[in-house]
């Protein structure tokens, strides 16, 4: 059980990083918001981070984004929440993905 409940920790540490990272690229670098933009970014290349969130609805909005990073070399991550991921990148909607463009101060070397 304990190791159970580990995992679930560096689970939960891992997303309050990728938060991070988001808010700072966002605050001091650029980013793209919304799957139409990510996609774009993906597409050219020019992506270096790309964040969807686990609860949107349906599913298939976000489901070529792995796909693309996959093929393009892009670090993919998921997070929890919409409503957190729109947060941290200063905007008072939900945010499906975003792509982190310029890193600024924010370090992208801490997300494995």
């Amino acid at each position: 059980m304990k190791d159970f409940l580990r995992v679930i920790l560096l689970f939960k540490m891992a997303e309050v990083k990728v938060y991070d990272v988001v808010e700072k690229a966002a605050k001091t670098g650029k980013v793209d918001k919304g799957v139409n933009e990510v996609t774009k970014a993906v597409e050219r290349g020019v992506a270096k981070l790309v964040a969807v969130a686990k609860d949107v609805d349906p599913k298939e909005l976000t489901q070529h984004l792995s796909i693309l990073c996959e093929e393009k070399g892009i670090k993919f991550v998921e997070v929890d929440s919409r409503e957190k991921l729109g947060i941290s990148v200063g905007i008072n909607r939900p945010a499906a993905a975003v792509a982190v463009i310029e890193e600024g101060e924010a370090k992208l070397d801490s997300l494995k």
